[in-house]
């Protein structure tokens, strides 16, 4: 029986040919670490050969992964231009995306550029703001899109795509960890990853203050690079300077972040479903790690 090559593997592999790493190649395809090892085990059962040889903490390819390498960016080229090909160029007008500013950085960048190549006549506004005042925008009707923390409340209408793990974090440069009453930097009263936060100090019985509380997760990136304070951030917000603290630091552990998609239900379009497609295929990695488990 023929094999088949699956598109979504071939262009992990090319970003780890590309990166020279699967940590890298996680991030530019916006997969945890777990499932871009998955895939590529996956791939080279398919091919029957094995298509990396490690070498360090590199990711070198051996000569089948070589020869591999240029038909995977031919598939992935095509494939792509394919599906470009039959997007429906007739789509106009304006679509508006809610994003909460912890995710912006990350993955805004993936899925306005690629909805631009296909949807080049569609004006799109993105607002940032918290997850609260998405859901609120999206019962009112003003906006198309919300991507959000799916949580027991806000997660009732909301298709899941995401799952990350949701991290104690301070500066790599300082100690304030280590503080008897250990600073924070979190969000406002309504933030949920505040309550945990808060919940989960408390019942391990570790002393805590909240130092500083902003919306914004620049401002609370801020305070934690400076080293003034303890924050929790999703995986996929984490910045440079910034060192993970977990149970050996004295920090209980915490529940996964789940990320969803909201979408207008009062008055659907193409152009939103659109738009809802290419944030679900950025973002989307459940399947891997369900797999996975």
């Amino acid at each position: 029986m023929t094999v088949l090559l699956d598109p979504d593997q071939l262009r992990t592999f090319v970003a780890i040919a590309e990166t020279g790493s699967f940590t890298r190649a996680a991030e530019v395809v916006h997969k945890t670490q777990s499932a871009v090892s998955m895939q590529m085990k996956r791939l080279e059962d398919r091919v029957g050969r094995p298509i990396f040889a490690r070498d360090g903490r590199a990711s070198r390819l051996t000569e089948d992964g070589e020869r591999l390498l240029d038909f995977a960016r031919r598939i992935v080229r095509l494939n792509m231009e394919a599906v470009t090909s039959f997007a429906d160029a007739e789509l106009s007008g304006r679509v508006c995306l809610g994003v909460p500013d912890d995710y912006a950085d990350r993955y805004l960048p993936d899925i306005m550029a690629r909805f631009s190549r296909t949807h080049a006549s569609v004006e799109l506004t993105v607002i940032c703001e918290p997850t609260n005042e998405l859901v609120q925008r999206i019962a009112a009707g003003t906006i198309d899109l919300a991507i959000i923390t799916a949580t027991e409340i806000t997660a009732r209408n909301a298709q899941v795509i995401r799952r990350e793990r949701l991290m104690w974090v301070t500066s790599a440069r300082h100690a304030v960890h280590q503080e008897p009453v250990v600073p924070l930097a979190l969000g406002r009263t309504t933030c949920q990853w505040r309550d945990i936060a808060v919940t989960r100090l408390a019942t391990a019985g570790r002393g805590h203050r909240i130092l500083y509380s902003s919306p914004n997760s620049g401002a609370v990136a801020a305070a934690v690079l400076a080293g003034l304070a303890v924050s929790v951030f999703p995986e996929s917000a984490l910045r440079p300077g910034m060192r993970v603290l977990g149970t050996a630091d004295g920090f209980p552990a915490l529940p996964p972040c789940d990320i969803g998609l909201l979408r207008n239900r009062h008055e659907a379009s193409p152009l939103a479903d659109a738009l809802a497609q290419h944030v679900i295929q950025g973002l989307d990695n459940l399947t891997e790690q369900d797999a996975a488990q």
